[in-house]
């Protein structure tokens, strides 16, 4: 077993030693490590012969060679309290590196104080969160679009028209925005008027794309002074070109011509008569005179249009029409017969009035509702019909266009679906018969106008 040589100092760093000891005091070298001095005589056993006891001379201090490396440069020396390390309790200081050279120690940094995001929780509470995050550059606030009903948005151009969607884009003829295309809703898709003792509703319905209906309530007076009240019913043809503006000239064109001429003193039918070729000339004036119009170009057809009208006096009721829109008569005394006013201009009441089919099988056919009669530049010769009627009791007349009726086709059922207090409340009751139409599916657009019998006084007066 070799032996520990007796050194006076540690090789390392020079610091004496005590006897025996196995590790410098000072930097904990191994003093083991260091080689013993060669023996000047050693003990060989020759022949089996056993040694003799080592010579008690006295120990030699040997000089101790540096380590070198290659590029003979002694190798650094490491003492423990260079090397960093991590704490078991797991503390924020780096972790172990044997590879690099030992740094000059320097007292460590006064912590700074605690932020107040980084305070220090009351006792027993253990707070989730890390104590630090890293630190990212803030995002630019978001700026929300502005709410059209509030924001301050630009005044549009004269004669034009703003989205009610987007508050942004112009509208077109055709009734869109030419920045979302948003369609925007109609004026005419529901209308409601009350004048007096008339009103009337009109509404697109639930299956068409826009109200091909029109219609004009007034009142004026007769040359005698008594009140005049004035309903008009027009119906445009869908399979016409530009159906709804029909309606609309057709409309207007009789009203005006009705309130010209009764204040004069004609009489009631034949203002009815001359105000509804007032409102043809008004339909055919729409027509395309350039385009010429054959059954070659089924798509070139004029603008066309059905019309109901109804002057209601003291003493007398008079309806006009052309086409398959029409005037109902309905007591307020339900236990007197109601009574369809008008007639169809229509296949089916053709039919009827021929003797060849009966009312049920003729509109039980699907040519029944055919028109034969209308307002436009390619109508058959126009024929306007007129009646006058004189009640002996009070009533209301129901004029209207198959948008309604077609859900209560016969007096009877028209008599059931109107309330009894219509001849009080003509636009209430006129708003019930358009909900019953829509109730019933909507299919078509539905108008109508409601008039009490007979005119009452405060009917006097032009509007």
């Amino acid at each position: 077993m070799s032996q520990m040589p007796q050194l006076a100092a540690c090789p390392s760093c020079e610091e004496p030693l005590e006897s025996g000891d196995r590790f410098c005091g000072a930097c904990g070298y191994d003093l083991t490590a260091v080689p013993a001095p060669p023996d000047d005589n050693p003990t060989v056993a020759v022949n089996g012969a056993a040694p003799r006891p080592p010579s008690a001379a006295a120990s030699v201090d040997w000089p101790v060679a540096p380590e070198v490396d290659t590029s003979d440069t002694p190798a650094p020396v490491v003492l423990p309290t260079d090397i960093d390390g991590r704490e078991s309790a797991g503390s924020d200081s780096p972790g172990v590196r044997f590879d690099r050279p030992a740094q000059p120690s320097s007292p460590p940094a006064a912590p700074p104080p605690p932020s107040p995001a980084q305070a220090p929780q009351p006792a027993g509470q253990v707070s989730a969160e890390p104590d630090e995050y890293p630190l990212a550059a803030p995002l630019p606030p978001e700026v929300p679009p502005a709410d059209p009903r509030t924001a301050d948005l630009p005044t549009p151009a004269a004669g034009t028209k703003v989205c009610v969607a987007c508050r942004a884009g112009q509208v077109d003829r055709d009734g869109y925005c030419e920045n979302c295309g948003h369609a925007q809703p109609r004026e005419r898709d529901h209308m409601e008027q009350e004048l007096g003792a008339v009103a009337a509703v009109s509404d697109r319905g639930l299956r068409h794309h826009r109200n091909e209906d029109a219609f004009t309530v007034s009142s004026t007076a007769l040359s005698d002074g008594s009140p005049a009240v004035v309903a008009i019913v027009c119906d445009g043809v869908s399979s016409a070109t530009r159906p709804d503006e029909a309606s609309l000239a057709a409309s207007r064109a009789a009203n005006e011509s009705l309130l010209a001429a009764l204040p004069r003193g004609t009489h009631p039918q034949q203002a009815m008569h001359d105000a509804i070729l007032a409102a043809s000339e008004a339909v055919n004036s729409l027509a395309d005179r350039g385009t010429p119009a054959h059954e070659h170009q089924p798509h070139v057809n004029a603008p066309a249009c059905t019309i109901v009208g109804s002057v209601v006096t003291p003493s007398l009721l008079i309806v006009g029409w052309v086409g398959d829109s029409r005037a109902y008569w309905v007591p307020v005394d339900r236990s007197s017969p109601p009574a369809r006013l008008t007639e169809d201009d229509s296949w089916a009441a053709q039919m009827v009035a021929a003797g060849l089919m009966n009312e049920a099988e003729a509109y039980a056919d699907e040519r029944a509702h055919a028109i034969t009669g209308w307002l436009g530049a390619d109508a058959y010769e126009l024929e306007p019909h007129t009646a006058s009627f004189k009640p002996d009791r009070p009533g209301v007349v129901v004029v209207c266009t198959d948008g309604l009726w077609n859900y209560a086709e016969a007096a009877e059922e028209m008599a059931e679906v109107i309330p009894p207090d219509a001849a009080d409340r003509p636009l209430h009751s006129a708003q019930v018969l358009v909900g019953h139409a829509l109730d019933g599916g909507g299919h078509d657009n539905v108008t109508v106008a409601v008039v009490p019998f007979p005119a009452p006084p405060q009917g006097a007066g032009s509007a």
